[in-house]
């Protein structure tokens, strides 16, 4: 991907029933890609519907966004399961969402795992291969979203997938690349001006400050932003004027570079 072209996704599509969770409506201007909920820690039939709706409207690009079956904790606990369980988790809700997609005539960009899942995959190889081989089992041309150098970057490689590297607005890193839990103090990023800063350095020099006060070397492909973040929406506003102002180009990643 061009160093002058960033794609920004977020998690969008979490809420259920009357229950909404995040500020979908405000971040579709401001994003390019959607990873919608599957179901399991959130979204339900109707909301997948609705937010495919709303991203192909938006001219958004769509991607499932798994996670474990844990709805009362929005899928950020760590659940027992097998590799095999976690496969066929993956390719359960990775298959509901393709469903909409073909109803809705919108293509299916990438793949995301949700919270815990994620957080797991990157450091066992085991969870990373099950969720990666699910998504290579529905369809190989989908794009992987990996934290850079964790196992989860190396089993979408294994697996024969293009793998997209992430990076995160929102969230704080530790030395060693990986995120700052969110039980530790300082691990999410309130403040819009911080939060961007951070990122247009990111996308220009490839360094990232950590929390101890250290310089991480990493590549980005996409930029998340948690929905949920209660400055989500301020955040994204003070993103995307930092990224205009630099002249770095907001995009899918499966779309061609400007002309």
């Amino acid at each position: 991907m061009s160093a002058r072209r960033i794609d920004l996704n977020s998690d969008l599509g979490e809420g259920f029933g009357p229950f909404r969770v995040g500020a979908d409506d405000d971040l579709f201007p401001l994003i390019s890609s959607a990873n919608v909920a599957c179901g399991f820690h959130g979204g339900d039939p109707l909301m997948m519907e609705a937010t495919v709706a709303r991203a192909a409207a938006s001219g958004v690009a769509v991607g499932a966004h798994p996670g474990f079956p844990d709805r009362g904790g929005f899928g950020r606990r760590t659940l027992l399961a097998s590799p095999e369980e976690i496969h066929a988790d993956v390719l359960y809700q990775v298959g509901a969402l393709l469903a909409f997609c073909v109803a809705a005539k919108v293509p299916m960009q990438h793949v995301k795992a949700h919270g815990a899942l994620y957080n797991l995959a990157v450091k066992d190889r085991a969870v990373a291969d099950a969720i990666a081989g699910a998504v290579a089992a529905v369809d190989p041309s989908l794009r992987f979203f990996a934290l850079p150098g964790s196992e989860l970057e190396r089993a979408g490689e294994a697996a024969g997938l293009a793998v997209v590297r992430e990076a995160f607005a929102d969230r704080a890193y530790d030395d060693d690349g990986s995120l700052v839990a969110r039980s530790q103090p300082g691990a999410v990023i309130h403040d819009p001006d911080v939060a961007a800063a951070r990122i247009v350095r990111l996308i220009e020099t490839g360094e990232v400050e950590t929390r101890s006060g250290g310089t991480l070397r990493l590549h980005a492909d996409t930029i998340c932003l948690h929905s949920d973040t209660p400055t989500a929406v301020p955040i994204a506003r003070a993103l995307r004027a930092a990224l205009d102002e630099a002249g770095i180009a907001v995009l899918p990643v499966a779309a061609p570079d400007p002309a």
